[in-house]
């Protein structure tokens, strides 16, 4: 399986009041593996930044000035991640922005989900840790990743510390699914031949024994008015000195 991990920064919270993706991160890994292979581009707005985004970022429009538009990278960009599951925390907002970009350049390149799958890693957060906090940061914490190196947020970094947090969240999985189904493949089956002719095995029980037995149905059948056991036959020819097991 191809899976792209994805990060987006942009000038502000809201696509919709006309805010614009200026960077864009992504790490590619197949069967839960790095590839080494990554995606990695800043792009040049045509607006400025919202109060507070620059300093999430450290990006500032001078820094994006001679940056590519979104437009010179919508294919290369599109390229990369065609056909493989993107792993996202908090999708909507990625998508929302990256969708937003693709629209803008014209309706027949689609939503992102016509051409992946996507997985959320912040809905499988919020499952398996409800009620708590599940920022990147705070998954980071409680998952063992190292994040100490990310002062800033910046779309490549934080791809691949989420590429870590997705692998923790998602550890086990191999030895809940795919490791019983390796070995149900390997299970050796083993026959056993039985002659009907042969006598059934008997053992000895004592007097004592069958009379313990036969006070506890009595028992049974006053407070029940039967007892399940006289259902049985057998119970009726059974000797005190032999029974069949």
């Amino acid at each position: 399986m191809r899976q792209i991990i994805l990060d987006t920064e942009t000038t502000g919270l809201s696509w919709e009041r006309g805010n614009r993706v200026v960077e864009i991160g992504c790490v590619e890994y197949v069967e839960r593996r790095p590839s080494g292979r990554t995606f990695h581009v800043y792009l040049k707005p045509d607006c400025d930044f919202e109060q507070g985004a620059q300093e999430v970022t450290g990006l500032t429009l001078e820094f994006l000035a001679d940056k590519p538009e979104f437009a010179q990278v919508a294919e290369e960009f599109l390229a990369f991640i065609d056909g493989a599951e993107l792993i996202i925390h908090n999708a909507a907002f990625d998508l929302g922005f990256l969708d937003n970009e693709l629209r803008r350049l014209g309706e027949h390149y689609g939503r992102i989900t016509d051409r992946c799958p996507v997985e959320d890693t912040l809905l499988m957060a919020r499952q398996r840790f409800p009620g708590q906090r599940n920022s990147l940061d705070a998954l980071c914490k409680r998952l063992g990743v190292d994040n100490s190196h990310r002062q800033l947020h910046g779309a490549l970094l934080d791809a691949q510390i989420l590429a870590e947090v997705y692998l923790a969240l998602t550890s086990g999985q191999e030895e809940i699914g795919f490791g019983l189904e390796a070995a149900a493949n390997t299970t050796e089956t083993v026959h056993f031949r039985i002659d009907p002719n042969l006598a059934r095995p008997r053992v000895q029980i004592e007097p004592d024994e069958f009379a313990a037995h036969q006070a506890r149905l009595e028992k049974l059948r006053k407070k029940a008015g039967k007892a399940v056991w006289d259902q049985f036959n057998a119970v009726e020819t059974v000797e005190p000195e032999l029974a069949t097991a």
